[in-house]
C-alpha cells in the first residue's frame, strides 16, 4: 500500500512538474510567438516570460522578426531578342506581423521565391540583352515595387532586391568577348595613330623653328661679316686717303699681287699685254733710280731690315713670274 501511495505522489509531482513547465514560456529578443487557444488563435507572445495554459494554449509558430537574406536559385529568363539567360537574385526581408505571416498564407518564403521569377520574366522579356545587362538599378526596383506591393498583405516586408548575376549562353559570352576585344584592338589603333601624330606635327614644329634660327643665324653673321668688310674697306681708304701715296708704293704693291696671280695651279693660259712689260720696265726703273734720301734713310732704319730684303724677295719673284709669263706665251701655237 505505502508503494502505491509512493508511486502516486511521484506521478502527481510529475504532472505538476510538466505543468509548470508548459504554464511558463520565455521569448527570446526578436522573436515572438503565436498562440493558439484550442485551435483558435489567442493572442502573440512578446519577448520575456509568459504564462500559459497548460493543454489548451499551444504555440503555432515562432516568427523570427530579424531582417533575412535568402538567395534564389540561377532561374532561366527569355529576354526581348529571344535569348535565354541565367539570373540569380538575393531577397532581403523581415516579417512586420507574425500572425498575418501565419494566417494569411501557407509558407510566405516560398510564395516570394515564385512571385520573384514570375516578375523577373516579365521585367527582362520586355528587355533584349544589352539593356538586361546595363540596367540592374532599374530591374532591382521594379522588382522591390511588385514584391513590397504583394507581400505587405501575408505580413511581410521586402526590403532589397538584388541581381547576383547575369549569365548569356556560352557562343553569346564569346561572342561579346570577340567584340570587347576588337573594341579595345580599334581603341588602341587610335590612340596610337594619335600619338604618332602628334609626334610628327611636333617633329615637323621643331625642324621648322630649327631652320629658321638657322636662316636668321646666318642671315645676321653675312650681315655682320659685310658691315666688318665695309669698315675695313672704308679704313683702307681712309688710310690710304690719308697717307697720299706715290708711284712707288704702288709699284711696290703691285709686284706683291703678282706671285699671288701666278700661283693658281689651273693657270694654264696667259694673255699677256704689250703694256705690262712697259709696265714692269717702268717698275724696274723706278726702284733702279732710287736714291739715297736722308729722310728715306731714316725712316728704312726705323722700319729695319727685313722690310728691305722681304722688298726685294717680292722683286724677284714678280720678275721670275713675268719671265715665265713670257716663256710660256712664246709657246703658244700663233693663228
Amino acid at each position: 500500500m505505502e508503494t502505491f501511495i509512493t508511486a502516486l505522489v511521484a506521478i502527481i509531482a510529475l504532472i505538476v512538474l510538466i505543468t509548470l513547465i508548459k504554464m511558463v514560456k520565455i521569448v527570446p529578443q526578436q522573436r515572438n510567438d503565436v498562440v493558439e487557444r484550442l485551435g483558435k488563435y489567442n493572442r502573440t507572445l512578446t519577448p520575456g516570460l509568459n504564462i500559459l495554459v497548460p493543454f489548451i494554449d499551444a504555440v503555432r509558430t515562432k516568427v523570427d522578426l530579424r531582417e533575412q537574406v535568402v538567395s534564389f536559385p540561377p532561374q532561366p529568363v527569355i529576354t526581348s531578342d529571344n535569348l535565354v539567360v541565367s539570373i540569380d537574385t538575393v531577397l532581403y526581408f523581415k516579417v512586420i506581423d507574425p500572425v498575418r505571416a501565419t494566417y494569411e498564407i501557407a509558407n510566405f518564403l516560398q510564395a516570394i521565391e515564385q512571385l520573384t521569377v514570375t516578375t523577373l520574366r516579365n521585367v527582362i522579356g520586355s528587355m533584349d540583352l544589352e539593356r538586361s545587362l546595363t540596367s540592374r538599378e532599374e530591374v532591382n526596383r521594379q522588382l522591390s515595387a511588385v514584391l513590397d506591393e504583394n507581400t505587405g498583405r501575408w505580413g511581410v516586408k521586402v526590403t532589397r532586391v538584388e541581381i547576383k548575376a547575369i549569365e548569356p549562353p556560352p557562343s553569346i559570352r564569346d561572342s561579346m568577348e570577340k567584340q570587347m576585344r576588337a573594341e579595345r584592338d580599334r581603341r588602341a589603333a587610335i590612340l596610337n595613330a594619335e600619338g604618332h601624330k602628334q609626334s610628327q606635327i611636333l617633329t615637323a614644329e621643331g625642324e621648322k623653328q630649327a631652320a629658321v634660327l638657322r636662316a636668321d643665324g646666318e642671315r645676321q653673321a653675312r650681315i655682320l661679316q659685310a658691315e666688318g668688310q665695309a669698315k675695313a674697306i672704308k679704313l683702307v681708304v681712309d688710310a690710304i686717303h690719308v697717307s697720299s701715296p706715290d708711284n712707288k708704293v704702288m709699284a711696290w704693291q703691285y709686284l706683291q699681287a703678282l706671285p699671288q696671280i701666278a700661283a693658281g695651279a689651273s693657270n694654264k693660259l696667259w694673255i699677256v699685254p704689250v703694256e705690262l712689260t712697259k709696265a714692269l720696265d717702268g717698275i724696274a726703273a723706278t726702284f733702279g733710280g732710287l736714291r739715297p734720301d736722308p729722310a728715306a734713310a731714316e725712316a728704312a732704319r726705323e722700319s729695319g731690315a727685313e722690310a728691305e730684303a722681304e722688298a726685294q724677295r717680292v722683286a724677284e719673284a714678280a720678275a721670275a713670274a713675268v719671265k715665265e709669263i713670257e716663256i710660256e706665251t712664246s709657246r703658244l701655237p700663233k693663228e
